[in-house]
């Protein structure tokens, strides 16, 4: 299952050519969940409509983004200090959805401090059908080891309180082994894998293999090329840099390729970068 970038609510009413970035998906990624935030209840109603007509498979609302911008605005994380707002956003989207689609939550443990057994208890008497629960405060960002006994804490009140809800766990997941042994020790329904994927490409993969510097390069041409061919002269080309430290580490002179890279300013030039690389290496 796949999520895309958030996107306010505000945004996604004001109708499909707003929505060229953050919303965009393949067929290839279903079942795709689009996530949303925001503090509108009214909003969150119409955006989900939008959303079952764009054709997702589910809706999922953040309440746990740490930004301080999110937090000023009253949404995200915020939303933990607000459970009456939260409820009425949640019951709010349930509304837009209609039964058509699945609706979730993601969340943190708390704000300032751990408040499992109050918030995430609230949480679930709103009879989600998931519940995405990140292993941290809103304080804690990613400071701090994700408390994975919260979670286990989170599955227990909901086998109590909404034994229907589909607990998923997050936070410091780096290997699809460490995720399933997680899973049982806290009795999640599942795991979901943020930054892990970028300490490894393949941390989905069920057989663990030794990928060469060849292939890693050519998953980044085409990764260049699939950009260029989305987003043309749409978007930046800086963003994509962040993503290259994916496949340019580990082996010998990886780090003076990156910062080599990094000087590139166009898809083009990266593509040139990349196919002398190629050559190289074969």
């Amino acid at each position: 299952v796949t999520f895309t970038e958030f996107t306010h609510v505000h945004d996604i009413c004001r109708g499909p050519e707003f929505l060229l970035n953050t919303l965009v998906y393949s067929e290839s990624e279903r079942p795709v969940v689009a996530q949303l935030y925001g503090k509108d209840p009214d909003l969150f109603y119409q955006a989900t409509h939008a959303a079952c007509e764009l054709g997702f498979d589910g809706i999922d609302i953040n309440m746990g983004c740490p930004i301080k911008d999110m937090i000023k605005k009253g949404a995200c994380s915020a939303m933990i200090q607000n459970p009456e707002l939260a409820n009425a956003v949640i019951a709010a989207t349930k509304k837009g959805t209609n039964g058509k689609i699945p609706e979730s939550v993601k969340t943190r443990i708390g704000f300032n401090k751990i408040d499992t057994q109050s918030w995430i208890g609230n949480l679930l008497e709103q009879n989600l059908d998931a519940l995405i629960i990140h292993g941290r405060t809103r304080k804690e960002m990613s400071k701090v080891p994700a408390h994975w006994d919260e979670v286990k804490k989170a599955v227990e009140l909901r086998d109590k309180i909404a034994p229907n809800t589909v607990i998923i766990g997050n936070g410091d997941v780096m290997s699809r082994e460490q995720g399933i042994e997680l899973a049982k020790q806290t009795g999640v329904d599942g795991i979901m894998i943020g930054r892990g994927i970028f300490q490894d490409l393949f941390v989905f993969e069920e057989i663990k293999k030794s990928h060469t510097p060849e292939e890693m390069l050519g998953i980044l041409l085409e990764h260049i090329k699939l950009y260029e061919k989305q987003w043309g002269s749409e978007r930046s080309y800086e963003p994509l840099k962040k993503f290259y430290k994916i496949y340019i580490n580990g082996f010998d002179g990886a780090s003076k390729i990156r910062a080599d890279i990094m000087n590139t300013k166009s898809t083009i030039e990266g593509k040139k970068f990349v196919e002398a690389l190629l050559k190289r290496v074969k």
